[in-house]
């Protein structure tokens, strides 16, 4: 098994910052991409960023130029740098993971999730 533990969401004031931390652990022999999804209420689960493990990055256009996704290979874990924060980033924000654990099995791990709340 694979599991996916989120830390750092919280309140803060529109245009402050948050930093999401994502830590994968269990089971892993590969993790090739790890990335950030959020949910709002009421709206479905859209993509924020996503890192391959060679470094390419793909952003949501609305979070492009204020958030910044990174990665720690041998750590497993992946980061969000939310920075210009708008009301309207609002939502439960969830760590995803696509890779191959020590029985060789590709898998799509998801993580709790953890609310960030923008206040205007």
């Amino acid at each position: 098994q694979v599991q996916l533990v989120e830390s750092g969401g919280g309140l803060v004031q529109a245009g402050g910052s948050l930093r999401l931390s994502c830590v994968a652990s269990g089971s892993i022999f590969s993790i090739n991409v790890m990335g950030w999804y959020r949910q709002a209420p009421e709206k479905q689960r859209e993509l924020v960023a996503t890192m391959t493990r060679g470094g390419s990055t793909k952003y949501f256009d609305s979070v492009k130029g204020r958030f910044t996704i990174s990665r720690d290979n041998a750590k497993n874990t992946v980061y969000l740098q939310m920075n210009s924060l708008k009301p309207e980033d609002t939502a439960v924000y969830y760590c995803n993971a696509e890779g191959i654990d020590k029985a060789w099995r590709q898998g799509i791990y998801w993580g709790q999730g953890t609310q960030v709340a923008v206040s205007s």
